[in-house]
């Protein structure tokens, strides 16, 4: 696995969890120079599958089970353990570092999810009826259409989703970041359409059942939970996390949507890095 170590900090040892599933890091380098600035010591790395690590296409290695247990081999090899281990998930990431703390909580030092509900089925609920009813009539329609014959690999699923949902709720910059073309170019296709489902509208693939809301209480650690208004993810749900799991707080970024570090940058880095340097005692 391609990975990649900034700074040197025996008190914080933080593991960036990129999205996807099979995205890459690369949309996470917005959090280099404000994480190198505090001083932090932090990772990132493409998880097995991705772009810059290796790419086995045995399917049966792609399970939620498998992901965390290959984070807890990276948390080993960087000496990391619940004096100073900051898991920091977006997304997909998100269920990764949930799922990571329920396994191994006792490693943890605390916990970040940016932007990733604990339910699958209410991700996919809010997108059928919050955010698509938000859509040009038109557009939907011919956008349902080419999902009920399956047509997915028409340029035309893309072209429409892309200014009509992606540039709405998953990055609002009018201009996106290089690291985001370049993880969107990079993502892994075949694992991605397996796990996630064709598209972020919605979600079909193995995680489509999903489902730990019930588990929240059982995460113990300072756990922050980020939500965004022109999010994906329905923030109030995000906001509703941050009170079932039993240390939790809550960042809301009003101006957000699913890449808030891009898109909400101040507010998002600010609030990040608050709660990482009270939880820690590194200022």
């Amino acid at each position: 696995m391609w990975t990649q170590r900034f700074g040197n900090n025996p008190k914080v040892k933080i593991l960036l969890l990129h999205g996807g599933p099979a995205m890459t890091h690369e949309y996470m380098e917005c959090f280099e120079l404000p994480f190198l600035k505090e001083g932090y010591e932090f990772y990132q790395y493409d998880q097995l599958g991705s772009y810059y690590s290796d790419q086995p296409t045995d399917s049966s290695l792609w399970t939620t089970e498998r992901f965390v247990e290959e984070v807890e081999q990276v948390r080993k090899v960087i000496g990391a353990d619940s004096s100073n281990f900051i898991v920091l998930g977006n997304s997909w990431g998100g269920i990764l570092a949930m799922e990571y703390a329920l396994q191994y909580q006792k490693n943890l030092k605390a916990l970040i999810v940016a932007n990733m509900m604990a339910s699958a089925p209410e991700y996919g609920k809010y997108a059928a009826e919050v955010l698509a009813p938000q859509m040009d009539v038109a557009v939907l329609k011919e956008i349902r259409a080419l999902e009920a014959a399956q047509d997915f690999s028409n340029p035309r699923y893309m072209e429409l989703l892309i200014p009509h949902y992606y540039n709405q709720h998953i990055c609002r910059l009018p201009k996106w970041p290089d690291g985001l073309n370049r993880a969107m170019k990079h993502v892994n296709g075949s694992i991605y359409t397996l796990m996630q489902g064709p598209s972020e509208f919605g979600i079909s693939g193995r995680l489509a059942k999903w489902d730990i809301r019930t588990r929240l209480p059982e995460i113990t650690v300072p756990t922050l939970m980020i939500g965004a208004k022109h999010d994906t993810m329905d923030p109030k749900a995000m906001e509703a996390q941050s009170k079932m799991v039993k240390n939790g707080q809550y960042l809301y970024c009003p101006n957000g949507s699913h890449l808030s570090m891009w898109d909400d940058q101040t507010i998002f880095m600010e609030g990040v890095i608050s709660f990482i340097n009270k939880t820690t005692q590194n200022k």
